[in-house]
């Protein structure tokens, strides 16, 4: 038995830094390269890039406060993507119950509302993450007239461009239509609505 230890321990020394190399190096490297290929953007952090800058991501929400812009879900951490968190408040606690509320009025008053008026739970409330990108249709279609009015252009325009960023459900099934803020903030300042 202790005659083949000294070999045996070679041999496992060997295997470990085989298995080392193609499951550290060669499997890394080979799916770097794949995902490179096949998922370009993504891989990339789907990047979005305006005049050879880098602008924003559409993996990542933005603070929008001018008139002139569609308006994103509340963020617990102002889209701080280096530390992203929710605000752990449950449904019954004052305080979320207390910012809720505030930011459904001013909703409501900057958009235009009527007091009672519904407003979608997006964009009041935030997700998990505090960095969601993403608004329903609702809440794009319900700044329609502001944007237009502080931008000048014709609302029907508008309507139609935040209805042209409208993306359908995930397989045609999952989860919800979205417009994405950022992307829909650019094409305005490119031009599209007029």
């Amino acid at each position: 038995m202790f005659k083949s230890l000294s070999r045996e321990l070679a041999q496992a020394i060997r295997l470990t830094l085989v298995f080392a190399v193609v499951t550290g190096l060669v499997y890394g490297v080979a799916m770097t390269g794949l995902i490179q290929v096949i998922f370009h953007d993504k891989a990339n952090g789907s990047l979005i890039v305006k005049n050879g800058q880098v602008v924003g991501s559409t993996l990542i929400g933005q603070q929008f406060s001018a008139d002139k812009y569609f308006q994103g879900r509340y963020s617990a951490n102002g889209y701080a993507a280096d530390n992203s968190y929710g605000s752990n408040l449950g449904p019954s606690n004052q305080t979320l119950i207390d910012r809720v509320a505030s930011s459904a009025r001013t909703t409501r008053q900057v958009n235009g509302m009527g007091p009672n008026d519904q407003v979608p739970v997006d964009i009041v409330t935030g997700d998990f993450s505090g960095l969601d990108p993403n608004i329903t249709e609702a809440s794009v279609l319900l700044q329609v007239h502001r944007v237009a009015q502080a931008r000048n252009l014709d609302e029907a325009k508008v309507r139609a461009l935040a209805e042209k960023y409208v993306h359908g459900r995930m397989l045609w099934i999952f989860g919800e239509q979205y417009v994405n803020v950022l992307e829909l903030n650019l094409a305005l300042d490119n031009g599209e609505a007029g």
